[in-house]
């Protein structure tokens, strides 16, 4: 038993400190728009004060038609109030829509912000899906609760103060039987809550799976068609939108069970308003238009406490939301130091490095050194550790043990840090095209390259054939992974993209594999010939290119052997 409690009471502060985490971040986000939505909270609480206004000329206006009196005065004060209501609402919901757009959109370019200077590694215990969902609608829950919800709920306690107040001058007794509902209504929200909030983060989590399967498969629709798993694909997918179903129906049947509760027991409260103010009329004691007034406040006393309860969904979303998104605001820092100025070819020196990914160590002790303009060639078996060593030496993934030093033929030198790509052109393998135009394409590698320079690079790379018979050369439009373009055609663009860098340190990963012989050779001839001739480093299979290498790093049983 003392067990028990004693897990039940540290479970109870781990979710108080949690939740302490959640509000200040969620407060320090919306800190920058904290004033346009006070701004916009004050005007809701005005508004408030101008529909008890009119509930009240609404009173005045039905007693003198029973009297027989038009009073055109007060006829145009309704007709105002009632224009004047709709105008505001008009451009609250108009500022509120641009606030809230704004809002999300922060939350997206932080966590996108956060993504491209974080961890290599950390970044991939996330699915891609995973990552668009928690960027996309759980910025938007997030977005609609500190804007909408939260702001709501202020408001509506306001509301129900000053209603109830109103009420009260008029008839304590009705106005203390529709305050008394507020228990049931701040129970069934308490109740509702708790188990909310659980069945939230089901449904987050299941569009989560259901948001990665679709990007995943799509991504690779060639390799679904390939296997013939079109019709597979297709019922995993119903299997998820089932899972996902089945959360968002018990989701919807206790918001929905709660909210008849609400809505029975505020009902049986208008029924009493109705009969109370029925037989104060048959005694003579009040008027047509105090009647009126009475069901009108009884339903503003109402209206707040229904919307608070309606709002508590929102109020979990926030919770949950801020949650997953706080997940990857988690993801540490890649290292990254002042950049340090190289000159002339760099060349790279590793002592004593190890690494693994998880318990296993992937390489172990590996010691080399790489001069300023050389070419060297890593060799090995697939899945030996080359990519990973490139890995290590771009500051993609840290070393576990050992450094990893850069030097030029000047003195200068820096640890290997995420700083270094500064002067490293990286061509990795496979097709990684961005869909755009080619020139899109190659000036990722340098954005303010001259037209001079972005052709000196297509020539580098063999591409000014090819492109020349596109329809408009440089500005074709490519799909995404160079949809479009043959493999040898999409690689060698790839590499003008690194070539137009002119980095003193190059890293070659299987980058000719889609390439000809002739081609190939005629490529490395030309990377040879640059002045200052840079460092290179070539992840090969091929034979052929190692008569353009001064030496071999081969990669056996996690070490690393230099010949």
């Amino acid at each position: 038993m003392k067990t028990k409690i004693k897990k039940y009471i540290n479970k109870y502060k781990q979710e108080k400190s949690r939740g302490r985490n959640y509000f200040k971040w969620l407060t320090d986000y919306t800190k920058p728009y904290m004033w346009k939505i006070i701004a916009l909270m004050a005007i809701s609480i005005a508004m408030t004060y101008v529909s008890i206004y009119y509930a009240i000329i609404s009173q005045k206006l039905v007693d003198l038609a029973g009297e027989g009196i038009t009073d055109k005065r007060v006829i145009i004060i309704y007709m105002f109030l009632i224009f004047f209501q709709l105008g505001v609402n008009a451009v609250t919901d108009l500022a509120l829509a641009m606030i809230n757009e704004r809002y999300s959109f922060g939350i997206r370019k932080q966590v996108y912000d956060k993504l491209l200077r974080s961890s290599w590694l950390g970044t991939q215990k996330f699915h891609t899906g995973d990552m668009m969902t928690r960027m996309t609608s759980d910025a938007g829950n997030i977005a609609n609760g500190m804007v909408n919800v939260i702001p709501n709920i202020i408001v509506l306690m306001v509301q129900l103060i000053s209603v109830f107040i109103t009420f009260y001058i008029y008839s304590p007794f009705l106005a203390v039987s529709a305050l008394c509902l507020t228990p049931m209504g701040l129970l069934a929200a308490y109740v509702l809550g708790r188990k909310l909030k659980k069945l939230q983060e089901n449904v987050l989590r299941t569009e989560t799976a259901y948001r990665s399967f679709i990007q995943e498969s799509l991504a690779n629709i060639m390799v679904v068609k390939a296997f013939s798993n079109e019709e597979s694909f297709s019922e995993q997918l119903v299997k998820l939108r089932e899972e996902r179903f089945f959360w968002v129906w018990k989701k919807s049947k206790m918001s929905t069970l709660t909210n008849t509760v609400m809505m029975a027991t505020f009902n049986i409260g208008s029924m009493l308003a109705f009969l109370y103010a029925a037989y104060g009329i048959s005694k003579g004691e009040i008027t047509f238009g105090t009647m009126t007034l009475f069901l009108t406040l009884f339903s503003k006393i109402q209206a707040p406490i229904i919307s608070l309860a309606s709002q508590l969904p929102g109020v979990v979303s926030i919770f949950a939301s801020a949650g997953r998104v706080m997940d990857i605001q988690d993801i540490a820092y890649e290292k990254r130091l002042e950049e340090v100025t190289m000159e002339g070819s760099v060349g790279v020196e590793v002592r004593a490095a190890s690494f693994a990914y998880a318990e296993d160590n992937v390489l172990e002790d590996v010691n080399f050194e790489i001069k300023p303009s050389e070419f060297v060639a890593i060799v090995g078996k697939s899945g030996i550790g080359k990519t990973t060593l490139i890995r290590l030496l771009m500051s993609f993934v840290d070393a576990r043990s050992g450094d990893i030093t850069y030097k030029d033929n000047y003195g200068h030198q820096t640890p290997v840090n995420a700083s270094v790509r500064s002067f490293i052109s990286y061509v990795p393998q496979g097709n990684t095209l961005f869909s755009g135009t080619i020139r899109d394409n190659i000036l990722m590698g340098k954005m303010d390259a001259t037209e001079d320079e972005i052709n000196e690079a297509l020539e580098m790379a063999v591409c000014n054939e090819f492109i020349g018979r596109l329809p408009n050369g440089l500005d074709t439009v490519i799909g995404e992974k160079g949809v479009g373009l043959s493999e040898g055609q999409a690689q060698r663009i790839a590499i003008a993209r690194a070539l137009i860098k002119k980095s003193p340190f190059m890293i070659l990963d299987e980058a000719t594999s889609a390439l000809d012989e002739d081609t190939e050779l005629e490529l490395l001839k030309k990377i040879g010939n640059m002045n200052p001739k840079p460092t290179c480093l070539l992840i090969t299979h091929r034979r052929s290119i190692l008569q353009y290498c001064s030496r071999e790093i081969k990669i056996s049983d996690k070490h690393v052997y230099v010949s």
